[in-house]
């Protein structure tokens, strides 16, 4: 089968598209994917860089992505519930490739009137985002929390998880995003990079942080005594030592198809607007990570060799 595959760590130069890569095995209880796309998503340019090397080894040589939507090819003897030619999304691993195998288990249905291809931008972003503010964030209904980076594809994620949950939402960007933020329908905004207005900005009961950095460990300092931070990007290492009154976590997305399969619905329904930056073909899986390290353009989907881009059932 076609895919990229990386034979070292590096720059995205060691994204190497090939021709003549070996096709995952089925077993019982696996659901072979004719990929549409894969997305692009942080982790693969850190993990392909090597940054991530001591919580994420690998053994190279290795196909990297964690989204995959497309049609089933074949199912495992033990499958029951997915067939040759359903619409199938399911977050998984060695997603840049033609063919992906799924642990059914871990597979939902791409619903109808969710284009096929844009449904790869959701499994790992809609469970980052529900995870953190659900469990690492512990957001309870009508709690106020914080919503760090909330223009970009996790902070979405997060914001429209905690909106269903019933809590009151606010929302954290940069000054010339708040304007954009505001549309997200939120109670309040506030600029993380204005170290007045975080000065001056009142307690939660938790953040759910998306951005890192030196803006986060401001706003540790605005949780109330016993609240929670959760995290997706990094922390200082003394964080946790500077609010011994503050549950930290970080976000692991586990998968969960059932809410990936919420999250489609949403998506159907006008409920959660997830932008696509750019669709770009597989074989410039290079481009597109020096594009999603830029930052700013929305979700980039990798479209499979002979997938469909043009799929709007």
């Amino acid at each position: 089968m076609k895919a990229v595959v990386l034979h070292e760590y590096g720059g995205p130069e060691k994204l190497v598209f090939e021709d003549h890569v070996s096709e995952p095995q089925v077993s019982g209880d696996t659901v072979l994917i004719a990929a549409a796309a894969a997305s692009v998503n942080p982790i693969d340019w850190k993990v392909r860089s090597g940054k991530r090397q001591k919580d994420i080894p690998l053994s190279l040589p290795v196909i990297l992505g964690r989204d995959v939507s497309g049609v089933v090819r074949a199912v495992g003897a033990n499958v029951k519930h997915f067939k040759p030619g359903d619409r199938v999304m399911a977050l998984s691993n060695a997603t840049y490739a033609e063919l992906v195998a799924v642990d059914d288990s871990d597979v939902t249905h791409v619903p109808d009137g969710v284009n096929l291809a844009d449904a790869a931008a959701i499994p790992l972003i809609a469970l980052t985002g529900d995870q953190l503010v659900r469990h690492a964030a512990n957001v309870q209904k009508g709690q106020v929390v914080l919503v760090t980076g909330a223009l970009g594809s996790v902070g979405r994620a997060a914001v429209h998880s905690a909106k269903k949950i019933g809590a009151q939402v606010i929302v954290g960007v940069r000054r010339k995003d708040i304007e954009a933020a505001r549309s997200l329908g939120v109670a309040g905004v506030l600029a993380v990079d204005d170290d007045e207005a975080i000065e001056g900005f009142r307690l939660v009961d938790a953040i759910a942080d998306t951005i890192g950095g030196d803006a986060a460990a401001k706003l540790m300092g605005k949780i109330r005594q016993g609240g929670s931070f959760g995290y997706a990007s990094t922390l200082a290492e003394d964080a946790a030592a500077q609010h011994p009154a503050v549950k930290i976590t970080r976000v692991q997305a586990r998968p969960d198809p059932s809410k990936v399969r919420e999250f489609a619905d949403d998506v159907r329904d006008g409920k959660f607007v997830l932008p696509i930056g750019r669709r770009m073909p597989l074989r410039d899986v290079a481009e597109a990570h020096v594009l999603g390290e830029k930052g700013g353009i929305g979700k980039i989907v990798l479209l499979a060799p002979d997938s469909e881009p043009a799929d709007r059932e």
